[in-house]
């Protein structure tokens, strides 16, 4: 999508700061950090909402969640706790149409969140 902040992240047109990336995930720091880890973890094929997911995505949202766990072992905090959350459309708070897992650790969550 030509005017989709995260497919100019995944093509470089937009500068971020990359936590990982492999041929079907790009995963980079959150501009405005909800925890002092937040990153997002993003396909590099465009899908705008989890409602446009197809039944060949589900070994993509594994590796999406997958991944995250990885980043909270490397990052020292998988054993205390993270916390992992997709958000679909607009009433809970999905801003860029392009699925995005969050990833929040490393200080103790609240809940509910908000």
């Amino acid at each position: 999508m030509a005017d989709c902040l995260f497919c100019k992240i995944i093509d470089r047109d937009v500068p971020a700061t990359l936590v990982h990336e492999d041929g079907d995930l790009v995963a980079f720091e959150d501009i405005n950090p909800g925890a002092p880890t937040h990153v997002l973890i993003v396909p590099r094929r465009h899908i705008a909402t989890l409602n446009d997911l197809l039944a060949d995505d589900h070994d993509l949202v594994g590796r999406m969640v997958r991944r995250a766990a990885l980043i909270a072992r490397d990052r020292g905090f998988a054993e205390a706790g993270y916390r992992t959350v997709f958000n679909c459309n607009a009433d809970a708070g999905q801003s860029v149409y392009h699925i995005h897992l969050h990833l929040l650790g490393g200080r103790k969550l609240a809940w509910p969140p908000g």
